[in-house]
């Protein structure tokens, strides 16, 4: 009786442990974080197996769990969503990618482990991946300011609601200082964002000042000959981003007659990260659209 290349296949492949036949690492994209700051994470399925799997199929087929160095289990706030359904071939490899800063109370200073559990509902099994470290930092504080948000248009005339930005220092393993935003209330109890402006230059000074519509303007040295400008509005969110190269004159914040912040001095210089992303030159030969 001949049995059949496919059937010794399968045979072969359920000798194997399941978790040499499918893996899962998850992969950060920092080792350090502040406290409240977002937290986005890689998560990798490899599939070795010779047969075409399907995840997603289950509500919770890949949940996360996050442990201190001193052994206790941190509080999960929520169960982390990741949703839709997908199969992977053999030999292929697909990545899922989540923020677990929302869901998981990281208060806390110190040394952590993530690690991540893919529940396969057809082999009604689950693969645990290699943990993988992190830390929770403190950063210093340079500069703290209340500010009033701006009523919406048609809102009655109430007290506006009052917001702290703080900007924070933070000293990274390979001697890296990372300028940070932090947008909370007023006792900073609640956390709106933290997330980093970007690399700064230890000898600077980040220059900030607020304008009429309460958005945030940050001029900080970045590189030997370079300096970064960023705005944020109430919201937390980056409306602009310039670079402005050390020319002639230092680049300074200037207050014009009607209130608008600009930077004087230097030279603009034009990058790929800028906020609004430059113009290309297609998008300068492009005709209009038809009316």
């Amino acid at each position: 009786m001949k049995t059949s290349g496919l059937t010794v296949g399968l045979m072969l492949a359920w000798l194997l442990p399941v978790s040499a036949q499918v893996s899962v690492e998850v992969a950060l994209e920092q080792e350090q974080f502040l406290v409240g700051e977002a937290m986005p994470v890689a998560v990798r399925i490899a599939n070795l197996s010779g047969q075409t799997l399907h995840f997603g199929n289950h509500p919770q087929w890949l949940t996360f769990s996050i442990e201190s160095r001193d052994g206790f289990i941190v509080v999960k706030n929520s169960e982390v969503p990741v949703l839709g359904e997908f199969t992977l071939e053999s030999s292929k490899v697909a990545t899922r990618r989540v923020d677990l800063g929302p869901h998981f109370a990281l208060t806390r200073l110190g040394r952590y482990s993530v690690s991540t559990t893919v529940r396969m509902v057809e082999w009604g099994a689950q693969i645990t991946g290699k943990p993988t470290n992190f830390d929770i930092i403190r950063g210093a504080r340079l500069w703290s300011q209340e500010f009033g948000v701006p009523s919406s248009a048609g809102a009655s005339n109430e007290p506006p609601e009052v917001r702290r930005y703080t900007l924070q220092q933070a000293n990274y393993l390979n001697s890296q200082i990372r300028l940070y935003l932090r947008l909370t209330d007023t006792s900073e109890a609640k956390v709106f964002k933290v997330f980093p402006v970007g690399l700064m230059r230890s000898v600077s000074k980040p220059e900030p000042q607020l304008d009429q519509q309460s958005n945030l303007h940050i001029l900080y040295q970045d590189d030997a000959r370079s300096f970064s400008y960023t705005v944020v509005n109430p919201d937390g969110e980056i409306t602009l981003r310039q670079t402005y190269n050390y020319v002639n004159s230092r680049p300074r914040l200037q207050v014009s007659r009607d209130g608008k912040i600009f930077v004087k001095g230097g030279v603009r210089r034009i990058t790929p990260n800028d906020v609004p992303p430059p113009k290309t030159e297609d998008d300068e030969i492009k005709p209009p659209p038809p009316p």
